[in-house]
């Protein structure tokens, strides 16, 4: 187990981090592996062909405007619903190689439940953030994501004990407060739905 504790915390932060900014996970790791600044795990290694970075520098680019957009980035996210948590899944999965296949199965079962928090808790507080009329929650929310993904994935690879540590906070917090982000989203469809009425 402990032996593992590296590929636990960077399949944990790619989890994580998938649930917030996934094109950004892709990117920068790949782009490290190109870089040879890491080494990538083997069923990691595509993403640092330079046809992958193009792609996911280009989404990455595109996430990060769609995202500073209020209201279009409620709609980036309902759609990314579909995309990043089996994406964070999928690369979770992928830490561990072919002859670690329970780990794999087990590092895909939980990174889809980690990405599913992240996505969600990212997803219910901007569209919160979203009712309100000037764009600057928004905005600080959004570009605090921007830095928080490099980071997480930065302290993960370094200190992986930490990240773990700072994550299983993340995921008390997240039980604690989702009830409190679907109360206030059901409301939220409530309220427009008396008022298109």
């Amino acid at each position: 187990m402990i032996e593992h504790l590296p590929d636990i915390a960077l399949a944990a932060a790619l989890a994580w981090a998938s649930g917030i900014r996934l094109y950004a996970v892709l990117f920068l790791l790949g782009l490290s592996g190109y870089a040879e600044l890491i080494e990538l795990p083997e069923r990691l290694s595509v993403l640092a062909h330079p046809l992958v970075l193009s792609v996911s520098g280009f989404l990455l680019l595109a996430e990060f405007f769609a995202d500073k957009i209020p209201g279009f980035d409620t709609l980036w996210d309902a759609v990314h619903t579909f995309i990043r948590i089996p994406a964070g899944a999928a690369l979770a999965a992928s830490v561990f190689g072919a002859d670690s296949y329970t780990w794999s199965i087990a590092a895909g079962l939980l990174g889809g439940a980690i990405t599913s928090g992240a996505h969600f808790a990212k997803a219910g507080t901007r569209t919160l953030a979203n009712t309100s009329p000037e764009p600057f929650s928004n905005w600080t929310l959004s570009f605090t994501e921007d830095l928080l993904v490099p980071a997480g994935l930065w302290i993960a690879l370094t200190y992986p004990v930490v990240f773990l540590g700072a994550l299983l906070l993340f995921l008390l917090l997240l039980i604690l407060l989702l009830p409190m982000l679907w109360r206030g989203v059901a409301a939220l469809v409530a309220a427009l739905r008396r008022t298109a009425v």
